[in-house]
């Protein structure tokens, strides 16, 4: 039997949750968030329900405890969701504008009866321009529908069938609802591009005006202004310095803010290292992969990232590897802010074969030619817009430094164009093309996966070496665990005391030893256990931590010494 877990804040989650702004890189006064009780009903068609027999609470999905619906609807159902919506007075300017951070997988918006606008892929943000469509009092209806049977669209690692590795599937909006009024030349986005000495900022569309940086003015020439601070402060997990800036426009007023660091690969001593800021630098990681005891794909409030954050680095790490999802903003946010470097892995979509992409590959099988792997048409081109998406709307985040195409063959296809489209769209950070196993020819780094079996395939070459998966041992802590029946991972420990000094012993008689010899990252699985995995530092309710602090510091001080000589 499974077992209804809370976090703390879920325990007393309010009936207006997540108030936080939900676009911190464009910030603008005007923000009316529609978080909240919403009604809600299913139907088996398109058609408006004549009925709406539940409430709701937005941003958390049905399938959550936190949304007070916790059911998972059958594939293909309509998803309905419906409340009232009346402006504040003095709120609106010349346009209004609906924004959902995300809905999975498909989204009808509809204002007083009329489809406004649409939305497919379950996430990346959206909005609708929706001026056109209010009155006094306005309804507003959300129709969402969410298939996993296809595999067209990313999923990640939902799954109709739960267990081990693959978890409660989410459907319908689970995250930020909003709206803002803006003029109508308003500042749609910016492209921020940083190296250690300066910030180039376009805002879009090329509007004129002049960007405003501790009392100085910066004009805007062509929509575009480069701004090259005085003794420069760089960004790092151990100092993490952001500048915020404001944009003025004739008739808008946008805040944000940038970073200063550098991302190269250079060659230290005999093996070449990935560097930050000029310097070799040991990315010491952890798996996250951003699931929630009640809210599943949403923690019960935005300071649940920051916790998250902060108990990571107690432990020593610096690298959260966010494994097969797109985050809220607010997350990249915190990383941003408080100092924790992100590996972005892109959502998976396409087929899973136990024995193809896990069995042979674990045994030591792990090449094979991808150009005709997943060859529908239709599957690979959801895949490269869910991918140019994440792009778009993350790239501006100093704490990404690497991103993730395709992980232990999950949906891959055709790997070496793909690594060529994503540097198109960012050519300014690393790329693991084939996180774990069939590697081809293009790639930053080495990316390998070590669970079982042994280490000396982890050897140093012409790529920067990087373990993007190891460890996952398990302890289990009574009381906060999920499925009391059933559990998963790659090694089990009887007691606390013998999970921390087998922890111990992986990093200091492996993943050190690897470092002086040319590792430059490492990814152990995982920050928090997620339902039958019982392999995470915390538990899945973030109520205990399984970890020794001040050793796992101690290695993580060796870490970095080791990329250093």
């Amino acid at each position: 039997m499974l077992v209804d877990l809370y976090t703390v804040q879920g325990e007393r989650v309010s009936d207006t949750p997540w108030q936080a702004y939900p676009r911190p890189q464009l910030k603008r006064e005007s923000c009316l968030n529609l978080n909240g009780k919403w009604e809600f009903a299913v139907s088996e068609d398109a058609k408006l329900p004549q009925n709406y027999d539940k409430t709701i609470l937005v941003p958390f999905c049905p399938e959550s405890l936190l949304s007070g619906i916790c059911q998972h609807f059958p594939e293909g159902a309509s998803l309905w969701y419906r409340r009232k919506l009346i402006l504040p007075e003095g709120f609106r300017k010349e346009r209004v504008l609906l924004h959902f951070g995300a809905v999975d997988q498909y989204a009808e918006i509809y204002i007083n009866g009329t489809l406004a606008g649409s939305h497919t892929g379950g996430y990346e943000a959206f909005t609708v321009d929706i001026t056109d469509y209010l009155q006094e009092e306005n309804e507003l209806v959300v129709r969402a529908v969410d298939d996993l049977r296809s595999k067209v669209l990313p999923y990640g690692k939902q799954t109709l069938k739960r267990g081990g590795m693959w978890y409660t599937p989410v459907s319908g909006i689970w995250q930020t609802v909003w709206a803002e009024s803006v003029p109508e030349n308003y500042i749609r986005s910016l492209d921020i591009q940083a190296d250690c000495q300066k910030a180039v900022i376009t805002i879009e569309p090329a509007l004129s005006g002049e960007i405003l940086l501790d009392g100085k003015k910066y004009p805007l020439i062509d929509g575009k202004a480069e701004i090259a601070p005085e003794d420069p402060k760089l960004w790092s997990p151990e100092h993490p310095y952001l500048y915020y800036f404001t944009v003025k426009t004739n008739q808008d007023q946008v805040e944000s803010y940038f970073a200063l660091r550098s991302l190269e690969i250079k060659k230290v001593g005999q093996y070449p290292r990935l560097c930050l800021n000029g310097k070799p630098y040991f990315f010491h990681g952890l798996l996250d992969q951003g699931y929630w005891s009640d809210g599943i794909y949403t923690p019960a409030d935005p300071e649940g990232f920051q916790r998250d954050i902060f108990a990571m680095k107690a432990l020593g790490f610096n690298m959260l590897r966010k494994h097969i999802k797109v985050e809220p903003e607010q997350f990249y946010y915190d990383c941003d802010r408080w100092g924790m470097i992100v590996f972005q892995d892109m959502v998976n979509n396409g087929d899973y074969s136990f024995f193809r992409d896990t069995a042979l590959p674990t045994v030591g099988f792990q090449k094979l030619r991808d150009t005709q792997m997943h060859k529908d048409a239709a599957t690979r081109q959801a895949f490269r817009d869910g991918m140019a998406a994440t792009v778009r709307q993350l790239k501006n985040h100093p704490c990404i430094c690497c991103w993730t195409i395709f992980n232990e063959g999950w949906g891959q296809f055709d790997s070496d164009n793909m690594y060529d489209e994503l540097k198109k769209l960012d050519d300014t950070r690393f790329v693991d093309t084939t996180s774990g196993w069939f590697r081809r020819k293009k790639s930053d780094v080495e990316s390998l996966h070590i669970y079982f079996g042994s280490w000396k395939k982890l050897k140093a070459c012409e790529k920067p070496l990087v373990l993007s998966e190891f460890g996952g041992y398990c302890y289990s802590v009574k009381d906060h665990i999920f499925n009391p029946e059933k559990a998963y991972g790659y090694k089990s420990c009887k007691s606390l005391t013998d999970f921390n000094r087998d922890l111990q012993t992986l990093y200091r008689e492996k993943v050190l030893p690897a470092a002086e010899q040319g590792l430059c990252a490492a990814v152990y699985t995982q920050v928090s256990d997620v339902e039958d995995e019982i392999n995470g530092l915390l538990t899945y309710d973030r109520k205990a931590c399984k970890a020794d602090g001040d050793e796992l510091r101690t290695i993580a001080q060796k870490l970095q010494k080791a990329v250093e000589t």
